[in-house]
């Protein structure tokens, strides 16, 4: 079942590169009290990924911050190394936080899983993004397969 504005996002743990390696991060502790955009894609490193989904939410950044986000997020199903050397060679900063789904325990709980198996890439995320308030979802941006077009920073923007 996929998620749908009006519903909580479930706690699983993630995780993101920090100084001394991968770390573990609830969702909980990502959304709780919080708001939050939260932005899916299927891979690090990939295409429309590396040249337009990333770059516009860094590019954006301040602007929706300035709308009360608190929290910028980056979930992609690869590991917490992948996402810190592509946080790193994007220049994101402090500006997204780059969460690691390596298992898609939260992607297959959301409902927003891509079978790409055959293309030799295995289960990945859908490319989506959301505005969560406090866990809940206010706000969801689904792309039809192979789009990218509700789903980018000015979309969002717009959404806030």
């Amino acid at each position: 079942m996929t998620i749908n504005v009006g519903d909580r996002i479930p706690d699983v743990t993630l995780y993101h590169m920090s100084e001394s390696g991968p770390a573990p991060i609830s969702t909980n502790d990502v959304f709780k009290g919080r708001k939050v955009v939260l932005f899916a894609l299927p891979g690090a490193y990939t295409p429309t990924c590396s040249a337009k989904h990333l770059p516009g939410f860094v590019a954006k950044a301040d602007d929706i911050k300035a709308k009360g986000v608190d929290t910028i997020a980056c979930l992609s199903v690869n590991d917490a190394f992948v996402m810190g050397a592509w946080g790193r060679d994007q220049n994101v900063g402090d500006k997204v936080l780059m969460l690691a789904d390596g298992s898609g325990e939260l992607t297959k709980a959301l409902g927003l899983e891509l079978d790409l198996t055959t293309r030799g890439m295995g289960v990945r995320s859908d490319r989506y993004a959301m505005i969560v308030e406090d866990g809940v979802v206010k706000a969801l941006n689904r792309e039809a397969p192979g789009a990218f077009e509700v789903s980018s920073a000015e979309k969002i923007l717009q959404a806030l």
